[in-house]
């Protein structure tokens, strides 16, 4: 393999700016829960702004691609309202470590999962590297992804996160099913 700045753009395939505004409009959802609607994004957004800045119209067009070519001030107010930058929508690498982000975010609103995190944030790195590697057991047992980025992430977690991203091989597939006690 060549240096790791290089990306195979096969491996990692560019995502349009309506799959980045669903995939924020997911991420956002509770877990097991709807989405928020688009009356919802755009009367939030109106209101932080202080007047109407864009419609739930034009936020459906956004999310499914009808519309591709937004203006800067939407882009921000749409960023604003989901909590990323705004060079999520125009850096695919950018956008990528903020999907990181996103991805540990939602597994840790699972309360088992944030448990697990919290209890394993004071351990050694040895034993959080033990802990990765049960759970990479454990989800080749239940027939789950288990990729090498995932256990990476327990010794390089994305930057800004600390250590509360240690466990991030808890990455989807957790909370429907579980390991069984015993």
């Amino acid at each position: 393999m060549s240096g790791a700045a290089v990306r195979d753009p096969a491996a990692y395939p560019r995502r349009t700016l309506a799959e980045k505004i669903d995939h924020l409009f997911t991420s956002a959802a509770p877990k097991e829960g709807r989405p928020p609607s688009y009356e919802d994004v755009a009367t939030a957004i109106n209101i932080a702004a202080g007047e109407k800045t864009i419609s739930s119209t034009y936020v459906w067009q956004l999310r499914t691609g009808r519309k591709t070519n937004p203006t800067k001030r939407h882009l921000e107010a749409l960023a604003r309202h989901f909590g990323v930058s705004p060079a999520y929508f125009l850096d695919h690498e950018e956008s990528d470590r903020i999907d990181e982000q996103l991805t540990l975010l939602k597994a840790l609103r699972d309360a088992d999962v944030r448990s697990l995190a919290l209890r394993a944030n004071d351990l050694s790195p040895s034993s959080r590297r033990n802990i990765a590697s049960l759970i990479s057991q454990l989800r080749k047992l239940e027939g789950l992804d288990d990729s090498e980025d995932a256990a990476r992430q327990v010794e390089h977690p994305p930057s800004g996160l600390g250590q509360m991203a240690t466990p991030a091989g808890l990455q989807e597939g957790h909370g429907s099913r579980r390991a069984g006690g015993g």
